[in-house]
């Protein structure tokens, strides 16, 4: 026998679990209002309120036939691990890998993935960081519309396939990411409103009503969620979570959602005796994401860094649409900011956004505390056609913006087949098995970018089979030129940020930066790392680049290069790190 326990403020009279067909009683929790229990035997199970239809436990750990179908217990004491060596690992000082298991490889499994993890180790990353595996309608999707918050998606490998790839990575000594959603769930196979106030009209999102997290109820939804949150890095033992969008996550009680949240992640990680972490998506540009507890932040670990993606995507693209405008008008000071200060939007004039926007970073010692990229999901995916920045940009360019990421003050992340400039997009695609949501996102995606002047035929149809194709890493690609060469530099660079403290440096207070705005996508950029001078001419001709001191050896470099006392001279579209005799 099991024992079933559900939390169904909804249900007026009855609650019965159904078990392989057979409905069984649940009474009333005493002393815990809302809840229900009982004993039945094992199998597949659903849960019926007020005799309506069979649902998915909330709290289900595996969703075998989807996420309208029954639930299944897992027995995470089963499974048996081998990488028992690994203690975990710390965010700061580390290089993160962005990863999406359906289209890493052409199987799209965990243990496909798990294939190519000796690639990773050769790269030199230190955490894979999955994209969202819970559960969602059909085979492919982004995971961002993912349900059953407890689950893995089967097409993947369910739970033991994800458990395989945390120990394989373990065993290689890389840590595991896992990218979660707390504010919102996919619009199919969500069936938690029908037991209770799990979402509130009390603040609305992009996606409709917001999940509950301070109106009457709250306290049983942030519950559901924490306790998400902790059998993901207990059961699965992942290392770190990455928060999506927690700007959405709208809380107005006085201890908000996400400090309580990594208040309980401590805990964790004090039991567990490993450095757990959270890592924050947000647009608010407020240093009290990351700041402790203690101090009246929020206390999480990191945040992502768009400011720094945005100047440094305009710097090498002279793209200026959208909310590229404000840092487009002069992006090499606008990377030179965020290089120094965090945000380049530190309560300065939005365009964008019409408002000031954001507060200055601190403190500025702490510049692991934002990830720096030059490509991610959201900032290709999110493109009409899915174009990765190798579709336009030269070999050259693309390894000016490595280096940069590379020897930032932030912890760098990569974005998968981006260390050897994937030729293949990463197109936005789903799988909805509802006719009506299908031809909705299809509609609504065309009239997104019909919008912004492109042909309704010309965007990709996120149900067509072929998009999620085209989306698939070609892995002949990192064994042939021109991609090699790519690969070799980004190697190279991750080698140096580990061997040359100095290039990895988080203090933010020490860069200084000078450059030469030229034009759009041109001008040259020197960044002063310590002893290092990380030189970058994005000009279509050779350039000399003052290092402030002499040159006395050139460390690396892609493209031609020449010292010339206290200069270097690139060519065009290089770079170079070069160590100079002393600091200035």
């Amino acid at each position: 026998m099991a024992v079933y326990e559900v939390w169904a403020p909804a249900a007026a009279d009855r609650v019965t679990v159904e078990v392989e067909g057979f409905e069984h009683e649940l009474a009333r929790c005493t002393g815990r209002e809302g809840w229900w229990s009982g004993e039945a035997p094992e199998g597949d199970y659903a849960f019926r309120l007020d005799g309506g239809p069979p649902l998915p436990d909330p709290r289900s750990p595996r969703q075998p036939h989807g996420p309208d179908g029954p639930s299944r217990a897992v027995d995470h004491a089963a499974h048996r691990w081998t990488a028992t060596g690994w203690r975990g690992r710390a965010l700061p000082g580390s290089v993160v890998y962005e990863l999406h298991v359906g289209t890493f490889t052409a199987r799209g499994t965990f243990d496909a993935a798990a294939e190519h993890l000796d690639h990773l180790v050769e790269l030199g990353v230190d955490f894979v960081e999955l994209m969202p595996v819970c559960p969602f309608p059909g085979q492919h999707g982004w995971g961002y519309d993912g349900v059953s918050l407890w689950a893995v998606h089967e097409p993947y490998g369910g739970p033991a396939g994800l458990k395989r790839f945390v120990d394989a990575a373990h065993g290689r000594g890389l840590g595991v990411i896992l990218d979660v959603v707390h504010n919102h769930l996919g619009p199919s196979g969500n069936h938690l409103p029908a037991y209770g106030p799990y979402f509130t009209d009390r603040h609305h999102t992009p996606w409709g009503s917001a999940v509950n997290l301070d109106a009457p109820g709250s306290d049983e939804v942030r519950a559901y969620l924490i306790g998400s949150a902790l059998a993901w890095l207990r059961d699965y033992r992942l290392d770190g979570l990455r928060l999506d969008a927690v700007h959405a996550l709208a809380d107005d009680r006085a201890v908000h959602f996400l400090e309580e949240l990594a208040a309980e992640v401590e805990k964790l990680a004090v039991t567990t005796n490993r450095p757990l972490f959270l890592i924050a998506e947000s647009d608010l540009n407020t240093p009290r994401t990351t700041a402790p507890r203690e101090a009246g932040g929020q206390g999480l670990t990191a945040q992502w860094s768009d400011d720094f993606h945005h100047a440094l995507h305009c710097a090498l693209t002279g793209e200026s649409q959208g909310y590229y405008g404000d840092f487009a008008r002069a992006p090499l000071a606008a990377l030179a900011k965020t290089l120094g200060r965090g945000y380049f939007h530190d309560g300065t004039w939005s365009t964008f956004r019409g408002r000031g926007h954001g507060r200055p970073f601190t403190p500025l010692g702490e510049g692991h505390r934002l990830l720096g990229y030059l490509q991610t999901h959201d900032q290709i995916g999110n493109r009409a056609l899915g174009d990765r920045l190798s579709t336009t940009l030269s070999a050259g360019r693309l390894a000016c913006g490595a280096a940069l990421v590379l020897t930032s003050p932030f912890t760098p992340m990569l974005f998968m087949g981006e260390e050897w400039g994937a030729a293949t997009p990463w197109q936005y695609f789903t799988d909805h098995t509802d006719p009506g949501l299908a031809e909705a996102v299809r509609q609504g995606r065309r009239r997104e970018f019909a919008e912004h002047g492109w042909a309704a035929e010309a965007v990709p149809d996120p149900q067509e089979p072929a998009t999620v194709l085209r989306s698939v890493l070609d892995w002949t690609e990192p064994h042939r030129a021109p991609h090699t060469e790519l690969l070799d530099w980004y190697r190279t660079l991750i080698r140096l940020r580990r061997e040359r403290p100095e290039l990895g440096d988080p203090d933010l207070g020490a860069v200084r930066v000078s450059f030469s705005e030229i034009g759009p996508g041109a001008g040259w950029v020197v960044v002063h790392r310590g002893p290092y001078r990380v030189a970058v001419n994005l000009g279509a001709a050779e350039a000399p680049l003052p290092l402030g001191s002499a040159g006395r050896e050139v460390v690396a470099a892609f493209g031609a290069c020449e010292p010339a006392g206290s200069a270097v001279r690139l060519g065009a579209e290089a770079v170079a790190i070069v160590r100079c005799d002393h600091q200035r």
